[in-house]
């Protein structure tokens, strides 16, 4: 059942119906919380903790909260996170960390450079009244935490420590970028502009970031259980002083198991959202296979993505989500039609269609091969 035109249309005409279904989702999720408090006080938590992988079969899979897949629920609960924190040697306490400028800003946290140890450093400080309005703050914190401490890839941040006191401290340490976002380095420092403010990259380079980009995800995706990122977007991936991407912000992440889907309701960021997120329908790791399509679809054409549409984000979301409305193509020169071909298959309204990061990396890496020989010629 697609349920999504028609909660839009609520979002647009009936906001006092939204703020009502708010409320009472959150007074669902500190219900489930109290459960799991309960549980842990009176001793069965660990022992469901340890039976859950055999108790649990594929047919029962599907995940309806919004932070979490099914095989992390439990995984990701703060105090366990803390406690293999401190078993691996990457916890830090909030008076060993140094706090520096400020480097960036998002919509739950400010970014400062830090010194930890000696080290520069990039600290992720959640903002209090983040864990204040939202019950399950803390295990959103603690999810990001335990994705990215599993990370061991050239293209993906690489997790430092965390100070791990909320609300006040929730801190995540990282390693320190001295260079930009890919959306910072594709469009400048301003805001969304139809005009071209700077110098568009060498589609070579272009190109590259693409296939660092997949090369990350195909690593992400063929981990087990498979991580699925779900707000793969320009903004989250960050630039070293290589130029070489990495990828980052894992909040939104979750853990899924071979023939798992995940049914969470809309998670990401609505230009960058597949359709069938956005039509709260279930979906697996292909949902960040169309996220990837309309980013590198961005890097190509040098435009942010429905830039020409005067429509607002809600809008645009109802028409890509209804009409398969897409951003807008680069114009063929003889040398892009492999790329177009990529583009459209990995942002396909059919996910099963969509190619796998596998074969999106041996393409790209294919048609850079090409390029490469053409200009030695």
């Amino acid at each position: 059942m697609v349920v999504f035109p028609m909660l839009l249309h609520q979002l647009l005409d009936l906001e006092k119906e939204l703020q009502i279904q708010t409320e009472l989702k959150e007074q669902v999720q500190d219900y489930l919380k109290s459960c799991l408090q309960m549980a842990q006080v009176n001793g069965f938590l660990n022992l469901f903790h340890n039976q859950q992988h055999s108790a649990v079969s594929t047919n029962d899979t599907l995940n309806t909260s919004p932070e979490q897949c099914p095989s992390t629920t439990l995984h990701s609960e703060l105090s366990m996170t803390k406690e293999q924190a401190k078993d691996n040697g990457w916890y830090i306490e909030r008076h060993e960390m140094e706090l520096h400028e400020q480097i960036g800003q998002g919509t739950t946290a400010n970014i400062y450079r830090g010194t930890w140890r000696g080290l520069d450093v990039a600290v992720k400080c959640i903002f209090p009244e983040f864990f204040h309005s939202n019950p399950s703050g803390t295990n959103w914190f603690a999810q990001e935490l335990s994705t990215l401490s599993r990370q061991r890839h050239p293209f993906v941040l690489r997790l430092v420590g965390a100070c791990m006191e909320p609300p006040e401290y929730a801190w995540l340490v990282t390693e320190f970028l001295s260079g930009r976002t890919l959306k910072e380095w594709l469009h400048g420092t301003n805001k969304r502009c139809k005009e071209r403010l700077v110098p568009l990259p060498p589609l070579e380079e272009r190109i590259t970031k693409g296939l660092e980009i997949a090369q990350a995800m195909q690593y992400l995706h063929e981990q087990k259980p498979k991580i699925l990122h779900r707000d793969l977007k320009p903004s989250n991936i960050f630039l070293d002083d290589a130029m070489h991407v990495r990828v980052a912000d894992f909040g939104h992440a979750c853990f899924l198991e071979d023939e798992q889907w995940a049914l969470t309701g809309e998670t990401g960021t609505f230009v960058y959202m597949a359709p069938e997120v956005l039509q709260c329908l279930p979906y697996n790791e292909k949902c960040d296979v169309y996220s990837f399509g309309v980013i590198l679809n961005e890097l190509i054409t040098g435009q942010h993505p429905f830039i020409n549409y005067d429509s607002g984000p809600t809008k645009i979301a109802l028409e890509v989500a209804t009409r398969n409305l897409r951003p807008t193509l680069p114009e063929k020169d003889g040398q892009l039609e492999e790329l177009i071909e990529l583009i459209q298959q990995s942002w396909d309204n059919n996910a099963s269609a969509r190619p796998s990061f596998v074969t999106i990396t041996n393409t790209l890496k294919r048609i850079q091969d090409k390029m490469s020989k053409k200009a030695e010629l």
